[in-house]
């Protein structure tokens, strides 16, 4: 249904990037589009996103280990993971099965090495001509950053972590 799929990018260290991927996902699956979310960085703790995602019927994947918040403690499990993940979304990209694709933290992925940034840049340049891509995560590299069609960077401006309010059920994850 899409002929000119574009590549999305949201990044910066403000709240929001999953989210406003989350929502092209409700929009898209609106109109019937066929959809894949594919989670870098989030485990297989209970999210929000995974349980509307099952509600909507939109297939999605994911790896993360619950413990890996830093790129400091990044074990060889995380990169084996990380790269298979990468590898399922390169053949879900080059399959064209699919209208939109998010692939949400990557650009956290591939800054902390989890996955090599020019493998990304190659997704991004074979990916067919009607798929959407979004690629969220911080830190987004200048050469995805140029690849992309659409580049949002959300910056934090006043965020309730900051007063040591944690994270809400339903609202924050």
């Amino acid at each position: 249904m899409i002929t000119k799929g574009m590549v999305q990018v949201f990044t910066g260290e403000g709240r929001g990037k999953t989210s406003a991927a989350m929502g092209t996902v409700m929009r898209a699956v609106g109109y019937g589009l066929k959809v894949l979310v594919v989670f870098f960085m989030k485990g297989s703790r209970k999210q929000g996103e995974y349980e509307a995602l099952d509600l909507l019927g939109v297939e999605h994947k994911n790896y993360g280990r619950a413990g890996l918040l830093s790129p400091k403690n990044i074990r060889a499990e995380d990169r084996l993971k990380a790269r298979q993940l990468l590898q399922f979304a390169q053949q879900a990209v080059c399959s064209g099965d699919y209208d939109l694709i998010v692939l949400d933290e990557a650009n956290t992925a591939a800054a902390w090495a989890l996955i090599p940034t020019d493998e990304l840049l190659d997704l991004i340049r074979h990916k067919p001509e009607n798929t959407e891509l979004i690629i969220t995560g911080r830190y987004a590299d200048e050469k995805i950053i140029e690849a992309a069609d659409l580049v949002s960077d959300l910056r934090n401006v006043k965020h309730p972590f900051d007063r040591g309010l944690p994270a809400r059920k339903g609202l924050d994850y």
